[in-house]
């Protein structure tokens, strides 16, 4: 593991960057960053930050392809309307994905990303490592926060078309004032899609429209009130499989008549009140999910979310919740999760967190949480995090480092079920994640760029399996055994030149099952090398971006059923624009430009060489 990791250190090193916290301004506010929002630069956990600057320059589409370039990152997809996101290798269901700070996905299920397009996002924030204390069961690996956009003060409305292999329309209009505002966003996308078994046969296109209402306002100066609501309607063609076939290219069979759809509704309101000159502020909010999902032309399965949170915030040494070095923020929390399709599968939860942030004299920022959650139905967790941060001398580098344990509920049918053979076990404890990583930050090249390098070890205790209990049935249980996850993540950024920004992030990723097998759908090398040139005088923008990835293994339904090794790919992605007048752009990009067969699943095909071009305007 050494070896690869420094082979590309040394290869990298000239194009390299910093790490995920101080890849920021120190006055960036990281949303996620705990129970309340928190300076970049004070964080000691490890977080990422994509912009819609970024999203913009590198012409990304989707979700899923910005979170690609991120480290501990992997992406994988059965089609492009079934990604899955896995962080340093824990599994799917691992990673809470929130959407303005909800919940994207309700009940027990994870949230697949399915063609969410990056139009009208203003960033997404990813933290990587247990964060249970601060979000609860889900986040045993990391968080994904899609934080959408909510405009300026004054009057604004853009909007933008985009035409090729899918087809795209957005729109944005907002307005505010020093006391609030509305915003609405829209996006509709139609995408005729290409032939996901890679046999040449039919496509599989995919239509989505989402609608966001978000709105505050500063009912007094010390209290404010808000809300927001996203509705996201989807219809997608997939495809059969056939489990007798011999070979990749005969496991995924089209199917024309198969069809999927989605239907997304999350929601909150949030009142926030100042007291005590400001040294104690109160956060009383209601938060729901609310999906309705046909896989396959089945029947729909309704899931559903609420939350009910309260926190308090204190300035311990007096000063304002804003001002004060040493914060103390309470959580008091009430969550209900169910599933229409059984009334009997449901579970809640009521969650007290504390959390401590501590600035000192000397540079050294300390996060500390801990939280309690008493369960239902089965038993009760604790689960606890710290971060440090600490600046070395006045180079500019920078120590960080957090540990933690984070915590994933069983699931409804391990509870609950009673098909296909199988008997739940209320018995069942939630699976726990143990964590640790330790990094440094340094600046290259007189400040011109930074390189972070992190090690990480997760360990995964308590996780659930079904076991046979007799011919032909059986259940779950807390298997004995660790699943071991270790790596490193190296990212960076450097101004090259006046006009020349260069980044990079590469992981190492090495996770074994308690037997020592190796994970299914977690990379071994992912590597993400990319630029952006200022042209044109100022008025344009060319970006590309290379991604290699290797050590992938997976499942082969099909065959003797074994799990074995994917081919190793790379995929080259150019995108440009141009500011025809200070109101209206002209954009191009082509993704996955030399056509590379590029395989996260076996016997699914992923899009090869595909062009757009559009316009973006603003009045």
């Amino acid at each position: 593991m050494l070896r690869s990791v420094l082979l590309a250190s040394v290869a990298l090193t000239p194009f390299t960057s910093a790490t995920a916290q101080d890849a920021f301004a120190l006055d960036e506010i990281i949303v996620t960053g705990g129970l309340s929002p928190i300076a970049a630069g004070a964080l000691g956990r490890a977080a990422s930050v994509v912009t819609a600057d970024d999203i913009a320059a590198r012409g990304i589409a989707t979700v899923q392809d910005a979170l690609r370039a991120l480290p501990g990152v992997s992406v994988t997809g059965s089609g492009p309307t079934y990604t899955q996101v896995r962080i340093r290798g824990g599994e799917a269901s691992h990673t809470l994905i929130l959407i303005d700070g909800i919940a994207a996905a309700g009940g027990d299920g994870e949230y697949i990303l399915s063609g969410l397009e990056t139009a009208n996002i203003e960033k997404i924030e990813v933290l990587r490592g247990p964060q249970s204390v601060y979000y609860g069961s889900d986040a045993s690996a990391g968080v994904i926060n899609i934080i959408t956009r909510k405009g300026q003060v004054g009057t604004t409305l853009s909007g933008s078309l985009e035409v090729g292999a899918a087809n795209t329309a957005t729109a944005f209009l907002s307005h505010r004032t020093d006391r609030g505002g509305l915003s609405l966003a829209l996006s509709h996308v139609q995408d005729d899609g290409f032939d996901q078994s890679g046999d040449g046969g039919e496509r599989d296109g995919m239509d989505r429209t989402t609608a966001i209402l978000s709105g505050d306002y500063l009912a007094t100066d010390a209290l404010k009130l808000g809300f927001t609501l996203r509705r996201s309607e989807q219809d997608y063609d997939t495809d059969a499989a056939d489990y007798t076939a011999l070979d990749a290219a005969g496991s995924i069979v089209d199917d024309p008549t198969l069809f999927s759809t989605r239907d997304e509704t999350t929601g909150g309101i949030f009142a926030e009140l100042d007291t005590l000159g400001r040294r104690l502020t109160h956060r009383l909010s209601y938060e729901r999910t609310d999906n309705t999902a046909a896989y396959e032309s089945g029947t729909p399965i309704r899931t559903e979310r609420d939350a009910l949170k309260y926190r308090l915030s204190y300035g311990l040494d007096g000063l304002a919740v804003a001002e004060t070095r040493h914060l103390l923020n309470v959580l008091v929390e009430h969550k209900n999760d169910s599933s229409r399709s059984n009334p009997l599968y449901a579970r809640a939860a009521t969650s007290l967190a504390l959390e401590y942030r501590g600035s000192f004299d000397n540079g050294l920022d300390v996060q500390a949480g801990a939280r309690f959650d008493a369960n239902d139905t089965f038993e009760d967790a604790a689960t606890w995090n710290v971060g440090l941060s600490y600046p070395v001398g006045q180079s500019g580098a920078r120590l960080h480092a957090s540990a933690g344990v984070g915590i994933v509920n069983p699931s409804y049918f391990e509870l609950y079920a009673t098909d296909f053979g199988y008997v739940g076990n209320p018995a069942l404890t939630p699976e726990r994640n143990t964590s640790f990583d330790v990094g440094v930050t340094l600046p290259v090249l007189d400040g011109r760029g930074t390189l972070d390098v992190t090690y990480f070890n997760e360990v995964l205790t308590d996780e659930i399996t079904d076991v046979a209990t007799g011919a032909g049935t059986f259940s779950f249980v807390n298997q004995s055994g660790d699943s071991n996850r270790q790596g490193i993540e190296l990212t960076g950024t450097l101004q090259a030149t006046d006009t020349l920004a260069l980044r990079m992030a590469y992981t190492y990723l090495d996770a074994t099952n308690p037997d020592g097998s190796v994970e299914q759908r977690r990379p071994r090398n992912t590597l993400t090398v990319g630029g952006t040139l200022d042209t044109f005088g100022g008025r344009g923008l060319v970006s590309a971006d290379v991604r290699h990835v290797s050590g992938n293994y997976d499942a082969q339904f099909f065959g003797a059923y074994e799990t074995a090794k994917l081919p190793a790919y790379t995929t080259v992605d150019v995108a440009a624009q141009y500011d025809l007048t200070a109101r209206v752009t002209l954009t191009g990009r082509v993704t996955n430009l030399f056509d590379d067969p590029a395989v996260d699943v076996w016997g699914y095909a992923t899009r090869g060489r595909a062009g757009y071009v559009g316009v973006n305007a603003r009045f």
